[in-house]
């Protein structure tokens, strides 16, 4: 990911703030799906999700377009482009006004999501000598490549201009896009995967969350990239953990350069952030780890979704067939401020906005590089603003209490939420949350009380990961408190028993570390 420089990035962007509003969108009838009637898992796709929605059979629209990922301008505007413009106004969806001197403007839209389906291409290849395109000097400018999705997200501009990004009118806003007034304005996502079953499974996964909302832990990968341009994706990472630590999302944060290790006992996977890695590596790669069902999982890299057709190639690919329901990605180098500002979509997602707000809020660039691939309907907390309003039972799981309490007392100074937090957790036997609150000591240098929080968690939890992931944590903190052969003691117990496990390599480095502390005291 190249960073681009102050003066190229010359797009002016438009900040609309409002807020959100609390009355049931009616989503479906705002919706249609686009599929390739050429390719049959695509038309069978297409009805499947139609079906699983609530939506029109003459919201459906199937064009005859090439079943390659990447395609030539010309493809795309006369089998995709072009098409799409003409479906929209012979169905009425459009209301388009010709000025007198050959210019059209969409004044209103009663269609504000696409779905496009897999099987319709999903990028477009540099173009020369385009007509009506006015080529700029510098990194953005000269440039005309872009995502498919990107491109009709401003279909309804009717701009000849495919070179350099344009303006996202919706960048940064609080509004629901059936608010938003630049009715020309589509998001676009796309539900495509590896495999038709993983794709099933994402918009199966994704209206199943929606009913209780999507409950786990969060990992959160920092890069420490100090490079000229580069720090402001840890400045993302860093807000996002602060803002799902407010609202009582367990967070694991690695700030280290190089990304979570192999075998390291990442369980209950509900959202994943990170950056930089240029193919997926680390726990992903593991046979046995799989996302929690409906889980968010991004990494901002460059070509993080040069293709989608491929399990281990780049990042998008791999997530979704590891159990992702959602992801946004790159088809071509966007540089790093033109890409998805990650705690912006987060912020959206937690404030109820579906995935498709969510994303186009997150991003300042359309007719660019960008893929949101997921259902553009999901939203996985909009259950959570349900329960705070009152309008759902409350329930004794470690994760909602956590929840429950965080956005009640998460205003609190910090010391007394701590006090608070730590009798709470203690009184329900909160492991995620007893967890949560040693790795924040960790965070602050406070070693003692953190191993005192990973003794109690490593207390309660059942599952083999995730007494491990706390053991590493635990004897971690003992290390760094000066008690090296306490931290060594621990390590070799466990290994006793849990040899074979993924976690072994991680806990045998460590003990490694810890002897060498050991042997200089």
């Amino acid at each position: 990911m190249r960073p681009l420089s102050k003066a190229a990035l010359y797009l002016s962007l438009t900040f609309a703030a409002a807020l959100v509003c609390d009355a049931e969108i009616p989503l479906p009838p705002a919706t249609i799906i686009v599929f390739n009637r050429d390719v049959p898992e695509s038309v069978a796709l297409a009805k499947f999700y139609a079906q699983k929605r609530g939506i029109a059979r003459d919201h459906l629209v199937g064009l005859s377009c090439s079943p390659n990922e990447e395609i030539n301008r010309d493809e795309y505007e006369a089998t995709i482009a072009e098409p799409l413009r003409v479906v929209f106004k012979e169905r009425n969806w459009w209301t388009v006004h010709d000025s007198t001197d050959g210019r059209s403007s969409v004044t209103a839209n009663s269609i504000r999501f696409v779905a496009l389906m897999k099987g319709v291409p999903m990028k477009i290849r540099p173009a020369s000598d385009y007509r009506g395109d006015q080529p700029a000097a510098g990194p953005v400018g000269s440039r005309n490549e872009a995502s498919v999705d990107s491109e009709l997200a401003g279909l309804g501009f009717f701009s000849k201009q495919i070179s350099g990004a344009q303006s996202n009118p919706y960048f940064q806003s609080y509004r629901r896009i059936s608010e938003f007034e630049a009715p020309a304005l589509l998001l676009v996502c796309r539900l495509d995967a590896p495999s038709a079953a993983t794709v099933r499974r994402m918009f199966v996964d994704a209206i199943e969350t929606e009913k209780t909302g999507l409950w786990g832990r969060a990992y959160i990968d920092g890069a420490h990239n100090t490079a000229p341009g580069l720090g402001v994706g840890d400045t993302w990472l860093a807000e996002i953990r602060e803002q799902l630590r407010k609202a009582g999302v367990p967070v694991i944060y690695d700030d280290e350069p190089a990304i979570f290790p192999d075998g390291y006992p990442m369980t209950d996977c509900a959202l994943y952030f990170g950056w930089y890695a240029g193919s997926v590596a680390g726990p992903f790669t593991q046979p046995s780890f799989e996302f929690a069902p409906g889980a968010v999982a991004v990494h901002i890299h460059s070509f993080s979704a040069s293709t989608l057709r491929d399990e281990k190639a780049n990042w998008a690919g791999p997530l979704l067939t590891k159990g992702a329901a959602a992801t946004i990605g790159n088809v071509y180098e966007p540089f790093l401020q033109l890409t998805a500002h990650l705690d912006i979509l987060s912020d959206r997602l937690l404030h109820g906005f579906t995935f498709a707000e969510s994303a186009y809020m997150s991003v300042p660039a359309l007719s660019w590089m960008s893929v949101m691939v997921g259902d553009p309907l999901y939203r996985p907390y909009d259950a959570w603003l349900q329960i705070e309003k009152g309008d759902d039972e409350k329930s004794a799981s470690d994760w909602r209490a956590y929840h429950e309490f965080a956005t009640k007392n998460s205003a609190r100074p910090g010391p007394e939420y701590r006090t608070l937090a730590r009798q709470f957790a203690l009184r329900t036997h909160n492991g995620p949350m007893m967890e949560d609150l040693g790795v924040m000591e960790a965070r602050d240098g406070n070693f003692g009380p953190a191993t005192s929080y990973f003794q109690q968690a490593r207390a309660v939890y059942t599952k083999q990961d995730d007494i491990l992931r706390v053991i590493l944590h635990e004897a971690d903190a003992l290390g760094k408190q000066g008690k090296p052969k306490r931290g060594l003691e621990l390590i070799r117990s466990v290994l006793r028993i849990s040899a074979d496990a993924p976690a072994a390599a991680l806990l045998k480095k460590l003990e490694s570390e810890l002897r060498a502390m050991a042997n200089h005291r």
